[in-house]
């Protein structure tokens, strides 16, 4: 599509905060860890929206109206959003754009990720986005909003300026997002509408109504107790880092829930793929006194970030506790931080540190191949499948015959051994007889030879058994991992734990492609999310040890297979094979990282469980 006139780089505009008493559009927006505000979509919106109006101190269920957010609740009494399984609490906001802009017409505007799905621009670039495309401007540059990207509308693609990497990009037509009219209101003095008809009985409603409930206990005992609170005293400017201070609530204590002043404002840590912030990108503190529902567009601050020391005698709670180490459950800390802020107590919500994902920048001339390591690389081609060894000649080489077998079950069939095997009729065999028994020669079960064939031609066919029982490997064990590259070299940074060696970093990268016959579905595309992957090891003895034995494995394709993730449940794509790899370098938040005493003894335990050890390598 061509389309006339010249490029432009275009100011934030459409966000201004608008007059009184006229129509505007209203776009609720969550603060994620990047500290980017990420809207809702439309449909969440009206939800919340119609919320608003029955109880403007209630919660919302998000669950009700997207099946992807049913952990997921908002307090609008304290402008955060509450995951229930983990604990998790996430300020929000309530946004106001105007009607003739893209939230007001319904359109979006969306960015292909590495994964091949789509994924929403925040809403001040979509709104500039297009207010270009309705200008027919031929292409747009986003570094006036503090990305370093450029839109091409006739190619319809996003460039990286400094990278020159292109990603598709798309319009989509969806619902309009909710219009108010009026002044905007001060959460000071919002009525309390009265809820009508039945309440519903679903399990995330019961549970807000309970918390509902509880925060009214506590009220009632605060206010026949407690004197007129005063007010709050300002916080000085100036604090531990990664501390957020929640106010007494406004309702109950008398004043504006707010976010303490930054002290300075964070650089947050971008997303991959997401358009990178400029150092000149806008941010500005909060005022404090503001709720952040009735922020205006033009000060996009980013509250999570605020550093503000925490008053003697306020109780800290961890907002998420990564490693599953601290002394209060998230899940708890999270739902107690609600019930305090709600009865007027003040509340110090103290967020986990970030993973330390990779090492500091190394320059080319720094990285060294790994001591008694032959190369840097392997690479691994599509499969070729040589022609099936006969599945019975396979049992055959492993077993030896039992002329009279144990009063014992088949673990295969579950039939007893003096019997005919249970793959009677459904398999069949030239030379295997049902009632044959046959026992492996190091490990010593048994099994009829009818179940170990039927067991060996539902596996990879590639020369080897494995006993069911004890999972010795009988013969070279190969995987169904997809073609690939493995690179290693040293790194001049230390391993929390390892002070005084060298890094080892492996770097794996496998592309998506087609599966083949050996895969779980023949013919089908399959995914490969995350990659390149990296993983670290110490450079030392034993760390070397490791990644001889992980090249071993890379060459008999046990590293990665094809199968459904336990993280997404995404199906058909590369995940993890057993053998586990440390992908944190410089934490250990995640339990992916170091320091890991057990970690080198572990792995070296699962690569001999895969056939993978240094006395069979040298036999």
């Amino acid at each position: 599509m061509s389309r006339p006139g010249q490029g432009v780089m275009m100011p934030v505009s459409g966000l201004g905060f608008p007059p009184q008493n006229v129509a505007r559009v209203v776009v609720w927006e969550w603060l994620n860890e990047h500290s980017r505000w990420r809207p809702y979509t439309a449909t969440v919106c009206h939800h919340i929206e119609n919320v608003l109006k029955e109880d403007a101190r209630g919660s919302v269920v998000l669950g009700q109206v997207d099946a992807q957010l049913v952990p997921y609740i908002i307090d609008l009494q304290s402008m955060h959003q509450f995951r229930q399984d983990t604990g998790t609490m996430r300020p929000v906001r309530r946004n106001f754009y105007d009607p003739s802009s893209a939230p007001g017409k319904g359109i979006v505007w969306e960015w292909e990720n590495d994964g091949g799905a789509w994924t929403a621009y925040d809403m001040d670039i979509c709104i500039t986005i297009q207010n270009a495309y309705e200008k027919q401007h031929p292409w747009l540059d986003l570094s006036s909003l503090g990305f370093c990207y450029l839109i091409y509308f006739n190619s319809m693609s996003q460039m990286n300026r400094q990278t020159r990497r292109r990603r598709r990009l798309r319009r989509r037509l969806d619902l309009a997002y909710p219009l108010t009219v009026g002044s905007i209101p001060k959460s000071q003095s919002w009525p309390v509408g009265a809820s009508s008809g039945q309440p519903c009985s679903c399990q995330q409603c019961l549970l807000v109504n309970s918390t509902r409930a509880a925060s009214n206990a506590i009220l009632a005992s605060q206010r026949r107790k407690a004197p007129p609170a005063p007010p709050p005293p300002q916080p000085p400017p100036g604090g531990p880092a990664g501390t957020l201070t929640v106010r007494p609530s406004a309702t109950f204590a008398g004043a504006a829930l707010w976010a303490a002043p930054a002290a300075g404002p964070a650089e947050p840590t971008q997303p991959p793929g997401a358009p990178p912030r400029s150092p000149s990108a806008p941010g500005g503190a909060p005022t404090p006194g503001q709720n952040n529902l009735n922020r205006p567009g033009p000060q996009r601050a980013t509250s999570v970030s605020a550093r503000a020391s925490i008053p003697p005698g306020v109780p800290a709670l961890p907002v998420k506790n990564l490693n599953g180490t601290g002394p209060v459950h998230p899940a708890l800390a999270g739902m107690t931080g609600i019930l305090l802020c709600a009865a007027g107590l003040p509340v110090c919500l103290t967020r986990a540190p970030k993973p330390i994902l990779h090492p500091p920048p190394v320059s080319k001339s720094d990285v060294k191949p790994v001591p008694g390591v032959p190369g840097v690389c392997r690479k691994t081609k599509k499969k070729h499948l040589k022609k099936s060894k006969n599945p019975e000649d396979v049992v055959r080489r492993y077993m030896q015959k039992v002329k009279n077998p144990p009063e014992e079950d088949c673990t295969i069939c579950m039939e007893r051994l003096v019997t005919a095997s249970g793959y009677e009729g459904v398999l069949r065999h030239k030379g295997v007889r049902p009632e044959l028994v046959g026992r492996l020669g190091r490990c010593g079960h048994m099994y009829h030879l009818l179940c170990l064939v039927a067991m060996y031609s539902n596996g990879n066919k590639d020369g080897s058994l494995q006993c069911p029982t004890c999972k010795a490997i009988y013969g070279e064990k190969t995987g169904t991992q997809p073609p690939g590259k493995m690179e290693f070299h040293l790194i001049p940074h230390s391993l929390p734990g390892f002070a005084d060696t060298q890094t080892i970093r492996i770097v794996y990268d496998i592309p998506t492609g087609i599966q083949g016959p050996e895969h779980p579905n023949p013919g089908k595309k399959f995914t490969a999310r995350g990659f390149p992957r990296h993983c670290y090891l110490p450079n030392n003895e034993k760390g070397r040890k490791v990644l001889r034995l992980l090249i071993t494995a890379w060459e008999r394709r046990l590293i990665f297979t094809i199968g459904t993730s336990n993280t997404t449940g995404e199906s058909d794509t590369v995940v993890w094979n057993e053998i586990h790899h440390k992908t944190e370098f410089g934490s250990n938040l995640t339990g992916h990282g170091y320091p890991d005493a057990s970690y080198l003894d572990n792995v070296l335990a699962e690569l001999t469980a895969q056939g993978v050890s240094e006395a069979v390598a040298k036999a």
